[in-house]
């Protein structure tokens, strides 16, 4: 088995680029957004995560980012320049995050401020409705990054390429660290997880059953609007939670349950891990001050829908939840038939104008060009 190399901070700062090759180009990045099954929920300093997190990276729910640049051949300047079109749009009130994003990775990336940039990205769903689209927005940004990068340096291993591309992500946002690769990730340095870190996520080496190959995830749109509650809020309430300490004890704890969970293939564990770890996020949210209750009346009843329809057939179906209203189904390839009807039949009538996505487990980012 390849031993992987753990690094860190220093070991992202670039020691030698040939600026010589600076030219004008572009790179297209594909980069998934993912869906934790033990959450990561409060940060530290430097986007490090409280607590250890595992999700599968998702296939359908995508954005796609062109990073088109060019030397910036005039006087030298402090703040990288750029600027951001999504969905064709110019979106001037999606700079402020990049620009934090940018004096972030500084050290990292010193070469970003010789270069004028423009980024244009789309996603395959709806923006800021609770899936993960900062996760797949900023890695497919870091992932164009690091091929600029590597452009300009005569050697990089894909290992390093990779491990620094979530490094960078996880600077922009927390989760898009998991967005990089596939199918399993994890993110946060726990001792049973080889090679993991708190700086970038890394896939899952350990064996994982068959019965978890192909793995669906029905997402139930129950509101597409705007979260009601930031990302970066939600995670800054931990900090004098009452509950936090017992939190990150027992997501390291779940860690462990999930790695052998995985192994085994035992899918009633599965079910019963994963939505204690949804509903477990929620009432962190719940109990925090300010509190917030992030669900709708519509997910209350799908949940119930669920469990009904998990007593009455047996189903392996279980849900999970992100920072918001939406609803992720998931279950095995081998159930995919009977779980569609039942969607149609009797939940996508909760979802906003019945809208639903399905998706299912992928492989990570793809280079379009």
């Amino acid at each position: 088995m390849q031993k992987h190399v753990a690094l860190t901070e220093q070991d992202f700062i670039p020691q030698s680029l040939d600026t010589s090759k600076l030219s004008k180009g572009f790179f297209t990045w594909k980069t998934p957004s993912n869906i934790a099954l033990v959450k990561y929920w409060g940060k530290k300093e430097h986007q490090i995560p409280e607590n250890t997190s595992i999700s599968f990276t998702l296939d359908t729910c995508y954005t796609i980012t062109t990073l088109i640049f060019q030397p910036h051949l005039t006087e030298s300047r402090d703040e990288v320049n750029f600027e951001i079109y999504f969905e064709g749009k110019k979106k001037e009130d999606f700079k402020p995050k990049i620009t934090t994003f940018f004096k972030r990775i500084a050290t990292y990336c010193p070469y970003l401020k010789d270069f004028d940039f423009k980024i244009e990205s789309e996603n395959s769903f709806p923006h800021s409705s609770g899936i993960a689209s900062s996760a797949s927005g900023m890695s497919a940004l870091a992932l164009g990054i690091m091929s600029l990068e590597r452009s300009l340096t005569s050697e990089m291993s894909d290992e390093y390429f990779y491990k620094k591309a979530s490094f960078l992500a996880r600077l922009g946002s927390g989760s898009a660290c998991r967005s990089v690769k596939g199918e399993v990730v994890v993110w946060g340095a726990h001792n049973e997880i080889e090679d993991s870190s708190d700086l970038y996520g890394v896939e899952f080496s350990d064996a994982v059953h068959p019965n978890f190959k192909n793995y669906q995830d029905t997402i139930l749109l129950v509101d597409k609007g705007e979260k009601q509650v930031s990302s970066t809020l939600g995670h800054n309430l931990m900090h004098n939670h009452p509950f936090a300490k017992n939190r990150f004890q027992q997501a390291e704890e779940n860690i462990s349950k999930m790695k052998s969970i995985l192994k085994s293939g035992d899918l009633k564990a599965f079910v019963n891990l994963v939505e204690s770890e949804a509903l477990t996020l929620h009432a962190m949210m719940m109990t925090s001050n300010p509190y917030f209750i992030l669900m709708k009346p519509n997910t209350f009843k799908i949940i119930d829908k669920i469990w009904e329809y998990r007593a009455a057939t047996n189903s392996n179906i279980c849900f999970t939840l992100d920072a918001g209203a939406n609803v992720h189904l998931l279950f095995p390839i081998s159930e995919k038939e009977p779980i569609a009807k039942f969607v149609d039949d009797e939940l996508k009538q909760y979802c906003q104008n019945n809208q639903y996505i399905c998706d299912n487990v992928g492989q990570g980012a793809k280079c379009l060009n």
